[in-house]
């Protein structure tokens, strides 16, 4: 049994918990809450098993990044052209984000979402955190050693998350430092590489729960949220999933065309990241298995993507930095009846092209729109008006920013002469087996008795 499960593609996999996770999800969302209205025995299992499995990938997140972002900058003294990849890829961030807000932009003009959504007005609440272009500034400086953030909850527990911005100074700035002490620093070397090693083999383990983390995801979104919201908001909604799905299936293939690559062959390698990121809504919980396709199913170079991959987990966000930030700033301007100037539309895409960096720190959609609103003026209270359905929102916003998180590193390989043509167009190293999670041969192997 388990020799033909692990015979079934990675993609085809997720796929499948997809559905199980659907078709649970009404079940759990049939069943009601329980007595004292808290949720049901299924919803609570389902939430359980998606928090748990998104937790897994989060807790190899430090490791990973410190440890391939060091790696990945000791070996740049054999890379001649460092500068310019670096150059190239903020370029690139900037170049798609800009064309995702114009779109949004375009989308927002021709449905007018504000005008035509039945949206309840005491629904209007200030969010409890806003973006500000000092988020940027402080997010870089790290506060210790680990880039650690403590969070005081409602109950006074006390929570510590990690800040990926600071970790990746702080790795940059250890991995310029062995370089500038050279032979001394190589035991160091050596023991971060053996670290790196030990945390992937890890990070494979944790990728084969990626179906079963994908029913308990997906099956508590249907179970909590359902599509009942989607009533009052739906021109908004589908608006966005509009805009979503025209640059991921329309800007991006097209990018990928004029630089000579295979957008089939690009959407096969990319999508079980792809895939993740919709059901598990987390960009950085995604960020191992983005890294992983882009070097070994993509062919970018490991100690380019190393640096690429987690740069733009922090601060490549067309979906929620760009598309949805537009339309939602559009939304809550026709709903007050605040007319936008030509200015006001300039501002919009600023913000969403370098905005993003400046809330790196503490990242989110939400976050990102109270920027764009405090820059044009509009009041914050309309953020509340979108609450309802942010997290069906996120599903569709997640997976098209970390589609571009694989695609700019993709389409800057190419452009410098570094891309891996073979491993893209076959989607593996060597050896007979190809798998889009990566994962090693002798983890996808049936085990013999």
């Amino acid at each position: 049994m388990l020799a033909r499960l692990r015979s079934v593609p990675f993609a085809a996999q997720v796929l499948l918990a997809l559905v199980a996770g659907i078709a649970l999800g009404l079940v759990a969302r049939d069943l009601g809450p329980v007595a004292d209205g808290s949720p049901n025995w299924l919803t609570s299992t389902l939430q359980t098993v998606g928090q748990t499995f998104v937790t897994l990938l989060k807790v190899l997140v430090p490791p990973l990044v410190v440890t391939a972002v060091i790696v990945s900058i000791a070996n740049l003294r054999q890379v001649s052209n460092a500068a310019r990849l670096a150059g190239q890829t903020l370029l690139w961030f900037a170049i798609t984000a800009l064309v995702a807000v114009s779109i949004g932009i375009g989308l927002g003009l021709l449905t007018q979402p504000g005008r035509n959504s039945s949206v309840d007005a005491a629904a209007q609440a200030p969010p409890e955190t806003t973006g500000s272009w000092w988020d940027f500034l402080t997010g870089l400086v790290p506060g210790n050693v680990l880039g650690l953030q403590g969070s005081v909850g409602d109950d006074g527990s006390i929570g510590l998350s990690f800040n990926v911005l600071q970790l990746i100074v702080l790795s940059v700035a250890v991995g310029v430092a062995v370089l500038k002490v050279g032979e001394p620093a190589e035991p160091f070397l050596g023991l971060v590489r053996s670290a790196l090693a030990v945390v992937q083999k890890l990070l494979w383990w944790v990728i084969l729960l990626a179906p079963i983390g994908t029913v308990g995801l997906i099956g508590n979104a249907v179970a909590t949220y359902g599509w009942d919201s989607l009533g009052s908001l739906g021109v908004f909604a589908g608006s966005v999933y509009a805009g979503l799905a025209l640059v991921l299936f329309v800007v991006y293939p097209v990018l990928l065309r004029l630089h000579g690559l295979s957008p089939l062959r690009w959407f096969a390698g990319a999508w079980p990241a792809i895939q993740l990121a919709f059901v598990s809504r987390s960009s950085i919980g995604t960020l191992p298995v983005t890294e992983r396709v882009t070097e070994q199913s993509l062919g970018v170079p490991r100690s380019y993507a190393s640096f690429a991959v987690p740069l733009g987990a922090t601060t490549k966000m067309d979906g929620c930095a760009a598309i949805y930030p537009a339309l939602a700033a559009i939304f809550v301007a026709q709903f007050f009846g605040v007319d936008l100037s030509l200015t006001d539309y300039l501002l919009i895409a600023l913000v969403s092209v370098v905005g993003s960096a400046a809330t790196a720190g503490v990242t989110g959609a939400v976050v990102m729109l109270t920027l764009t609103l405090s820059t044009l003026g509009l009041p914050l209270a309309g953020v509340g008006l979108l609450l309802a359905i942010d997290p069906i929102l996120d599903m569709g916003r997640t997976a098209v920013n970390v589609a571009g998180q694989a695609l700019v590193p993709t389409i800057v390989a190419k452009r410098e002469g570094i891309l891996d043509l073979e491993r893209f167009s076959t989607g593996r190293a060597s050896g007979p087996v190809a798998d889009p999670t990566g994962v090693d041969a002798d983890l996808r192997q049936p085990a013999t008795a």
